[in-house]
């Protein structure tokens, strides 16, 4: 197969050199071996780098239109079906959203089922799973299939049989923590967060041993007394200070450095966790919504970028960090990129955390700018809620100029294509008081619709000159994420139903599909026996309704329930 494969890859230069190369001494070898492989899909973003871009260029621009459906698989669940597939070899992996069914194993090819996992998953967790009960997909290293579940455990499967290997809980779900996104395997350490930003949870990250799932390290993401940074809180609020690392991470092997996304700080009224000064600008509530380089031996914090700093509009910190070579200033940096939910992309220098550009790229008011020495955001102080303060018009909202679904980035292009929203809100701040297992909240937030008219918008965003160079507006917010090719296609859905194919260079459309149901999960490609396949999970993916108000409703009456794989070629 890797002979025949060899057809379908473009002479491209991947973003990062390293990524998925044998013989990297500080990689998983089994995932990197995987990942190597141009016709697989090994991991969530296909690679350490989480470029969620494909070698493959057999489908191009020329005959995408030729694409027909090759097979369809219902997964048995119509919540937010939000999963990433794998394939490794002649088998997809698949993760569903709700139980019973948790994770199939198919046949690539035909959509045959080779194995489910059924684990028995508590009812209750409906209760304690913001926002909506997901999971986005597995990980894949050592003929295991890991995945997170919504009860807290962590558990590996025998990637042949779905045999239960072994499982380790990592939190109880019960404090307002489900897991919903897939770990990163580091070496021999498989690393997971979890969820619990909104329900007062105190964040953390931890390894497990690949073989026995022994805990092997801890890192609290919001720190305790006698650690650093915990004077950035308010007496004990610490305690429940959120900065959950519930979406995925990415690993730079050359450095030994994982990278991952922290949430809000808890609760959403800053005044409870406020250190008690007026300079807001100086008041940082650390490591919430930020991005932390560890060792990933270790779990030690190497160094930090908070991109909201003490934030009062839920704008979080948790977005996957794509890592890529770029050429800026005639100079080749090992960049780090970030479409925040705050509304800016940031540009960093991922081996030293200095900030090297942040621009906006979605309509914002809350900030006038970033200033790149203090790396803190240059705030508007009437965009600023506070108990004795109303703010109106506050651009983005709370899900953000982009939201979980995973941009993605093209090395020939090099531009990166990113699902973003054109949503904003009021905000008003109110009292609140901890209780386990129950939202910790403390604000209202009305919404509505952003400048211009439209809800969403699928852009090309060039990460080295910080400008957009191609948009599609969409009439709804939060719609799929994107993939993009070496056959220059950039691949999305919206919460139509609708699945289509763009031009990378211009955004032309070039084909599209009703598929019945909203997506919001990212597309993969893989290849087969020489055959190039297009794939994509389906299914409603819009729990934030409550949150949305009219918007919400609008996205509703838009995204009709049904959860499926579908799988295209030509």
């Amino acid at each position: 197969m890797r002979k025949t494969a060899a057809a379908l890859v473009g002479s491209v230069a991947l973003g990062i050199g390293f990524i998925g190369c044998p013989g990297i001494a500080t990689a998983n070898d089994t995932l990197a071996q995987a990942a190597a492989d141009p016709s697989a899909w090994a991991m969530n973003g296909r690679t350490y780098d989480n470029t969620r871009f494909s070698p493959l260029n057999q489908i191009t621009a020329g005959n995408v239109g030729k694409l027909r459906l090759a097979y369809a698989f219902q997964l048995g669940s119509l919540r937010s079906n939000e999963s990433t597939p794998l394939v490794i070899g002649d088998t997809l992996y698949v993760s569903t959203s709700w139980g019973p069914k948790y994770v199939y194993a198919l046949d690539a090819v035909t959509g045959a089922q080779k194995w489910k996992y059924e684990p028995e998953i508590p009812d209750d967790v409906l209760e304690f799973a913001c926002c909506d009960v997901n999971n986005r997909g597995v990980t894949y290293a050592d003929g295991k299939i890991f995945v997170g579940r919504l009860d807290g455990y962590l558990v590996a499967l025998d990637a042949k049989t779905g045999k239960e290997l072994w499982s380790a809980q990592v939190v109880d779900y019960k404090q307002g923590s489900v897991i919903t996104s897939p770990p990163l395997v580091a070496k021999n350490l498989v690393i997971t967060g979890f969820g619990g930003g909104e329900y007062g949870a105190r964040g953390s990250l931890q390894a497990y041993d690949i073989n026995t799932g022994k805990q092997v390290w801890k890192t609290w993401t919001v720190p305790g007394p006698g650690e650093p940074g915990n004077e950035t809180w308010k007496g004990d609020s610490w305690q429940h200070g959120g900065g959950a690392a519930w979406l995925v991470g990415s690993y730079d092997p050359h450095t030994n450095t994982v990278f991952w996304g922290t949430s809000n700080p808890g609760p959403w009224n800053a005044a409870v966790r406020s250190t008690g000064t007026s300079d807001y600008g100086k008041l940082t509530n650390l490591y919430t919504a930020s991005t932390l380089a560890l060792d990933a031996d270790t779990g030690q914090i190497k160094w930090h970028l908070q991109t909201t700093p003490e934030d009062a509009w839920d704008y979080d910190g948790v977005n996957e960090l794509v890592l890529a070579d770029l050429t800026i200033g005639g100079h080749k940096v090992p960049a780090m990129l970030k479409a925040d939910r705050n509304g800016f992309f940031y540009v960093t220098n991922r081996e030293t955390g200095k900030l090297i550009s942040a621009q906006p790229y979605v309509p914002q008011n809350w900030a006038q700018g970033i200033d790149l020495a203090s790396t803190r955001p240059i705030e508007n102080p009437d965009k600023r809620p506070r108990m004795d303060h109303k703010v109106t018009d506050v651009c983005p909202n709370l899900i953000g100029g982009k939201n979980w679904q995973p941009m993605s980035f093209n090395p020939q292009t090099g531009f990166v294509y990113i699902p973003s929203n054109n949503v904003c809100m009021d905000w008003a701040v109110s009292e609140v008081n901890y209780r386990r297992g129950v939202f910790y909240l403390g604000a209202e937030f009305p919404t509505h619709g952003g400048p211009g008219g439209y809800l969403g918008e699928i852009m090309a965003w060039n990460p080295v000159t910080q400008k957009k160079e191609w948009g599609v507006k969409e009439d709804l917010p939060f719609n799929g994420g994107t993939m993009t090719t070496a056959g220059g296609l950039v691949f999305y859905g919206n919460l139509h139903g609708f699945f289509k194919a763009l031009d990378a260079k211009t955004g032309a459309e070039l084909w599209k599909m009703q598929l019945g149901s909203g997506i919001g999960a990212a597309p993969i490609s893989y290849a087969v026996n020489g055959k190039q396949y297009i794939a994509v999970v389906v299914g409603r993916t819009v729990s934030l309704a409550a949150f949305l108000g009219e918007i919400g409703n609008r996205m509703v009456a838009a995204s009709p329930e049904g959860g499926a794989l579908f799988v295209f070629t030509q």
